[in-house]
């Protein structure tokens, strides 16, 4: 890689102090990496990520041995943050080899460092396989808007989807692709589209929701009116939220009454 991509101010006491002086490719890839991403949150990491980046090279050429040291230094930090700021050298080492700045050997080389192993960890409250059963029991499935309130947290214990996913979703989303049900190209945080699979239990709910609202086409989920009936209106987001929220409060007791 040239030494204009890596090049840097030699650390000093003051540079805390004072913006990092980029070169005019660092500034260039910097710009378009941060461009490739939709998220504030995300752009904000990746520059300081690649800042980070910038400041350690000083005057030395990136290599890979250079990026493993830079991603051993990161010890103090977590594991999710470190590989945040692994792919955003990635994403800068594609801007770069498109620009002609580095020869495609050696950026499969430098894109070749390995992320840090995360282990799982459960954070805050989480439902046991029981207290989900008690919750999906709660719902007076024999009324339209029980229906409706089943499908919702179905999809939300069973598909784990986001509220704005659960009120933006369609009833074309609904596919069978190889033999099961998935809810296809979802588009989630930060426009990443993936596809859901469906659990047999919740399509049976969405089935009884859809034939009972007559629902064919659309939106899957529907305000009901005062006296039962479906109305055009679609649920927003905080809607759909504000009916999960309300309906475990309502029913914390029953639903969450095992330890």
């Amino acid at each position: 890689m040239t030494t204009e991509l890596v090049l840097a101010p030699p650390p000093s006491e003051s540079r805390e102090a004072e913006p990092l002086a980029l070169t005019p490719a660092q500034s260039l890839l910097r710009q378009r990496v941060l461009d490739s991403v939709a998220s504030p949150h995300s752009k904000r990491n990746y520059a300081r990520a690649l800042d980070d980046l910038f400041a350690f090279c000083a005057s030395r050429p990136l290599s890979r041995s250079l990026l493993m040291e830079w991603r051993a230094g990161m010890e103090a930090l977590s594991p999710s943050t470190i590989n945040v700021r692994l792919s955003a050298v990635r994403k800068m080492v594609g801007e770069a080899r498109h620009a002609g700045m580095i020869g495609q050997e050696e950026a499969a080389s430098l894109t070749d460092i390995p992320n840090i192993s995360q282990k799982g960890t459960r954070l805050g409250n989480w439902l046991t396989r029981e207290q989900a059963k008690d919750l999906l029991a709660v719902p007076d499935r024999s009324t339209l808007k029980g229906k409706r309130d089943y499908v919702i947290l179905a999809l939300l214990v069973g598909c784990a989807l986001r509220r704005n996913e659960l009120a933006e979703l369609d009833v074309e989303t609904i596919q069978q692709r190889e033999g099961r049900w998935v809810l296809a190209d979802l588009e989630g945080k930060g426009r990443r589209i993936r596809t859901v699979a469906i659990p047999i239990w919740v399509k049976k709910g969405i089935d009884v929701w859809m034939t009972a609202a007559e629902i064919e086409k659309g939106r899957l989920l529907r305000s009901i009116s005062k006296s039962g009936k479906i109305n055009r209106d679609t649920l927003s987001d905080w809607a759909v939220w504000s009916i999960v929220e309300q309906f475990i409060q309502a029913n914390w007791h029953r639903a969450l009454r095992r330890p």
